[in-house]
């Protein structure tokens, strides 16, 4: 029997309410809290309405085509409108379909359509969908407004279930508007956020129909700022930022001497807009073109400087279609304004034993923010890293501790146009080295370390970063963007030690397949375990899992399923399974298992039917080394799969490797395994 959807319509009470970003938002919200969600909007409003292809994009939901809007307008006009109810019913059933919740996004209303209005009304009705209402907060009569929808649909019989107030001002008065509100729930007030609109040079280029003289990083770069060339070049130095757009003549030869400098000390400028129809002189291009040729993408226009800056600030602010990375920071930043737990109250949560990506991402930023935990990143000076930990002091996910020389780690900053929060601790390596001499000595003191020879080992701002660690100075360490992995692990081996009651050090891969979390252990550490070393990973392994939400059903992987098989490796699988067993008796756990038998439900009953694990499992077992980091690495590119880790375990204090091509949300989220794996250590 198909599970029984709850409908929300989101409706904007009037224009540019940001209906096509909240409500995606709210889809990110609810994804976060484990439920299966759905998305469409059934009446297209543009000639190429983005909404249902975002969906697909970002979330992977199959919204199907919308009707188009003349076609709704015509079936009104002829009286048919009872026909056109029957189809968007159906549309929306045929998206609820084995979903916890269906995300519908309503009509604004447009002059030129005043039927907008009703027609959501009677969608409303309909679908016997809940209401939810979106304004823009910088309207002065955004109240008001939202007072008389919710009047407006309350007196047609439908329920409101709660209201998003967007693009808030700073000074937004959010408990007047609860008050005022009263009997409305606020669901989230989303304050404006100026990076959430910058557009694309290219998306500049096709407003303005301009020619590209030079292509570069047309699609990545984004316009922050504009620079209007009509002074000297001195008066502009303080404005050449990341994101700054600088439209020029191409005349002013100061002005792109300026430009070029900038470029070469790494300011990532959104580009170089001529006027005009001018041309850069040969001579000039043959000066600059080497610096501005590595990404600056130069347009040229036939307008003047300022009639050309007035036309970009007339720019739709709504998301191009195509801008997948733009709208995925959109509705990642309207779900984190959001309040699930008013949200929560409108519905109820599913039994379910599998934790989705978004569940997992969510929770895992929830748990580090419940004790903030104080991180040291070696790497202080490197600029992905530099952009996690301004990120997670910002959110409140864990204290970061940036290992470098002040004045290099601010000049990137400014460089990469991060502010840098002031509670982030700068820790000059030269200014605590000495402090370390003595514990390191201590600590390899079986190995006959001298004083001299710590010092010299405590130049490598990693080991150093570790001994903080040892010392109880930080709580985790997090590295590896630019060193190797070995280069990580090693000092934590040598200084940090096994936990008690753990013989090993192993590690985990969480993988986010498409509808829940997986635990790969053990992919990056120990080459050909024992089975009592395999035991033993298997129980760090879960209690991982428990840590992170994942209920863990252990399968122990092998190429043979139960008795099916013979040989040494298959018998060390099955002695360790047994000894697993018999040092935790509460561990669902089987094997030998191959992985379709572990994976795959059909497969799991037909060639182990009598497993509690087979068909199931959510912690993967690997033999070896080289069987544990091959799969890993084949689903994770094979299959677009993203992975979290490896997250080091059975260590006594949190250390955890990052790849040196890590994204800054990369880092982000292993900065907030760390400090939960500080939590539990301390707890």
């Amino acid at each position: 029997m198909a599970r029984k959807s709850q409908l929300f319509l989101t409706v904007p009470v009037h224009l540019d309410a940001g209906l096509t970003s909240t409500a995606l938002g709210i889809v990110y919200a609810l994804l976060q809290l484990g439920l299966k969600v759905g998305f469409i909007k059934p009446v297209g409003q543009e000639i190429r309405d983005c909404s249902n292809n975002f969906a697909r994009k970002i979330y992977g939901i199959d919204a199907p085509e919308s009707i188009p809007l003349a076609a709704a307008a015509e079936w009104i006009a002829s009286n048919h409108e009872a026909d056109l109810l029957e189809d968007i019913v159906t549309l929306c059933m045929d998206a609820s379909a084995d979903t916890d919740i269906l995300i519908i996004e309503g009509l604004h209303t447009e002059a030129t359509h005043t039927f907008a209005s009703q027609l959501n009304i009677n969608i409303a009705n309909s679908l016997k969908a809940d209401v939810v209402l979106v304004a823009n907060a910088a309207e002065p009569a955004a109240i008001e407004d939202l007072k008389i929808s919710a009047r407006q649909f309350a007196r047609a019989g439908c329920n409101v279930a709660g209201a998003v107030l967007n693009m808030a001002p700073e000074d937004f008065d959010i408990d007047g508007a609860r008050d005022e509100l009263a009997y409305t729930r606020l669901w989230g007030v989303v304050y404006e956020t100026p990076q959430l609109y910058a557009p694309r040079v290219l998306d500049i280029a096709r407003h303005l129909k301009a020619d590209i003289a030079s292509e570069g990083e047309l699609t990545a770069r984004r316009m922050q700022s504009i620079i209007l060339a009509a002074r000297q070049a001195v008066q502009y130095v303080p404005y050449l930022k990341p994101g700054a757009l600088v439209i020029t003549c191409a005349d002013r030869d100061d002005i792109l001497l300026l430009t070029t400098l900038a470029v070469s000390r790494g300011i990532p400028i959104a580009g170089i807009l001529l006027t005009h129809s001018s041309i850069i002189d040969p001579q000039m291009m043959e000066l600059v073109g080497p610096v501005l040729g590595t990404g600056v993408p130069i347009l040229r226009t036939t307008g003047d400087t300022y009639s050309t800056a007035r036309q970009i600030s007339e720019m739709p602010r709504a998301v191009p279609g195509d801008d997948i990375e733009r709208m995925r920071l959109v509705v990642k930043t309207i779900a984190e304004h959001l309040d699930t737990g008013t949200i929560s109250t409108t519905f109820s949560l599913p039994e379910t034993t599998k934790l989705s990506p978004p569940a997992f991402r969510y929770q895992l930023i929830q748990k580090a923010r419940a004790e903030v935990k104080c991180i040291v990143l070696p790497e202080g000076d490197e600029p992905r890293t530099i952009h996690a930990a301004v990120t997670c002091e910002e959110k409140g996910i864990a204290h970061c501790v940036l290992l470098g020389k002040r004045e290099a780690i601010e000049d990137v900053a400014a460089t990469q146009g991060v502010t840098l929060p002031a509670s982030i601790q700068i820790v000059d390596p030269d200014a605590i080295r000495e402090k370390y001499v003595a514990p390191m000595v201590e600590l390899r003191k079986s190995k006959g370390l001298t004083p001299q020879q710590a010092l010299s080992q405590l130049e490598d701002n990693v080991v150093l970063g570790t001994m903080m660690l040892a010392t109880g100075d930080v709580d985790g360490l997090v590295s590896g963007a630019v060193h190797t992995t070995a280069s990580t692990v090693r000092p934590a081996l040598q200084l940090i030690k096994t936990a008690p009651g753990s013989s090993i050090v192993s590690s985990v891969f969480f993988m986010l397949m498409p509808d829940q979390v997986l635990v790969y252990g053990d992919c990056a550490v120990n080459p050909n375990p024992t089975a009592e070393e395999l035991a033993e990973i298997a129980r760090q392994s879960a209690d991982s899992a428990i840590t992170f939400g994942i209920q863990p059903k252990i399968a122990m992987l092998s190429y043979s399923t139960g008795t099916s098989g013979v040989g040494n490796d298959v018998e060390k699988v099955r002695k360790a399974t047994e000894l697993a067993r018999q040092a935790d008796p509460t561990l669902e756990i089987d094997g030998p298992l191959q992985y379709d038998a572990a994976s795959v439900a059909e497969v799991g009953r037909q060639k182990a039917p009598d497993s509690r694990v087979a068909g199931q499992a959510t912690v993967f077992i690997f033999p070896d080394l080289n069987t544990g980091n091959t799969t890993y690495k084949a689903v994770q590119r094979s299959a677009n799969v993203v992975s979290v880790g490896p997250m080091l375990q059975g260590l006594r204090k949190p250390v955890n490797d990052l790849s040196r091509g890590a994204l800054v949300d990369d880092i982000v989220f292993t900065i907030a395994l760390t400090a939960i794996q500080a939590q539990t250590a301390s707890g």
